[in-house]
């Protein structure tokens, strides 16, 4: 599958350019845009020793940039260059603050070179560490929403959407993963370096990395125009794993034919040799825990949910965090299509399971802004995802799905609004569907449970 970047070479938009995310206003730099950044690492697990050199291509915003930001955590700094010169700089607070010898002019491309080392750790968070996690026998990178500091030097906002270039050094027991092509693995002496490329502009957040002891299982037969889809799995865990993401390439074809192509060359499934809460979302990249594998595919929902971020959230990409209800919405509506496709209960009884669960919860939320300490409440996924069937319901299967593959389309590997979302589907609908949008998005109050007026003509 041929990959493009749609719109990575284009000025800053209003919407890029917009004041800093209400939610997290001490991340990302307005006033510049990266547009491509190629990280060398070399990491070893046994001390947790990690050395990087970044090399990032950006552009300067409106005016002359006498100085701009990075968001790093507190590493020690070996130098950093800006358009091959020495930099004067200041890290404090996570915060990379550089001055360049000649300042960039505005519109101007310009490059910044930065080396770090020290031990990796989670950024603290409400919701815990974030970012990169030392596991017993390797690491792993959760970095949504703000973990991405963790361990690379990065204009770390959402809509800041680039390209990635990423090398990797590590003992040879060790396989690494990225979201990406693998482009070469050279192995040399007691170490090897993987190279992966990812030319789809993502976000920082969305840059996902795992290194541990897998072995590697393709999960279809290559083929031409297929996506290419591979799981790295502890060996003992191999035939638990071939049974409970066996269906994974079906969930493909049914998203591809519901949702759109699917938006990247490749998707990557880790199953890291520890526990994990919930599965680690990255662009290309899923990472689960041992205990989301059973042999029951009782975790499947998950792998539907995580597959349908590729595109929602991934390759269509929220501006900032107030809108997560169109990432989790979508994803958690995902689960009900591949409930309904795969078996099991269809959509409508989906819905009412999850009206009937959120009817038991306080009704104090706000999911079209649900502020910072709520983003990720069970309430905004649920009712996320009761507001897509609610749409469905009154569009009807076949504007909703073409809607829905419209939307995938135009705003391929973009950055979007829910302003723009309930913009692009008015235009499917017969009559004002403001409303709808407002009870379920903007009020407090439970709406009626949605219900489809007509048996599915797509699934």
């Amino acid at each position: 599958m041929t990959e493009t970047a749609h719109g990575e070479n284009e000025p800053v938009s209003p919407k890029q350019a917009a004041a800093a995310d209400p939610y997290f206003p001490n991340n990302g730099d307005h006033r510049y845009r990266a547009h491509r950044y190629e990280l060398t690492l070399d990491y070893r697990p046994g001390p947790n020793r990690l050395a990087g050199a970044a090399r990032i291509t950006a552009i300067a915003g409106r005016a002359q940039l006498r100085e701009f930001d990075l968001d790093l955590a507190p590493f020690k700094i070996g130098r950093v260059l800006v358009d091959g010169r020495p930099a004067r700089y200041t890290h404090r607070a996570g915060k990379l603050r550089i001055t360049p010898a000649k300042a960039p002019a505005a519109g101007a491309a310009f490059t910044v070179e930065v080396q770090w080392s020290g031990n990796p750790k989670p950024v603290r968070s409400p919701w815990g560490g974030l970012g990169w996690e030392e596991l017993t026998d390797g690491a792993l990178v959760a970095s949504q929403p703000v973990g991405a500091p963790s361990w690379y030097p990065c204009n770390d906002r959402p809509s800041d959407k680039a390209s990635y270039h990423i090398s990797v050094t590590t003992p040879s027991p060790y396989t690494v993963v990225s979201g990406g092509r693998l482009l070469t693995r050279t192995t040399r002496a007691s170490v090897t370096t993987w190279v992966f490329d990812q030319p789809a502009p993502t976000a920082s957040y969305l840059v996902g990395l795992s290194i541990g002891a897998y072995r590697t299982v393709p999960l279809v037969m290559p083929r031409p125009g297929a996506v290419v889809q591979t799981g790295h799995v502890p060996a003992r865990l191999q035939r638990h794993f071939e049974h409970d993401f066996a269906r994974q390439p079906q969930m493909m074809e049914l998203f591809e034919q519901l949702f759109g192509p699917y938006p990247f060359a490749e998707y990557a499934v880790v199953v890291a040799d520890e526990e994990l809460d919930v599965p680690v979302e990255a662009q290309g990249l899923a990472t689960f825990g041992t205990n989301h594998l059973d042999g029951t595919r009782g975790s499947e929902r998950l792998v539907a949910h995580e597959l349908a971020h590729q595109w929602f959230g991934n390759s269509v990409t929220i501006a900032g965090w107030r809108d997560i209800w169109l990432n989790e919405g979508f994803a958690k509506y995902a689960e009900w299509l591949w409930s309904e496709r795969s078996g099991g209960p269809c959509t409508q009884r989906k819905a009412e399971a999850a009206y009937r669960k959120l009817s038991a919860l306080p009704r104090d939320i706000r999911i079209g802004d649900p502020g910072k300490q709520l983003m990720f409440d069970d309430r905004v996924y649920e009712r996320g995802g009761l507001t897509v069937h609610a749409l469905r319901s009154t569009l009807g299967d076949r504007a909703f799905f073409r809607m829905v593959r419209d939307w995938t389309t135009a705003h391929r590997h973009s950055v979007v609004t829910t302003a723009d979302f309930t913009a692009h589907a008015a235009r499917y609908a017969d009559h004002p569907i403001g409303r709808l949008f407002d009870t379920w998005l903007a009020r407090h109050p439970l709406p009626p449970v949605p219900s489809l007026q007509q048996a599915p003509q797509h699934l």
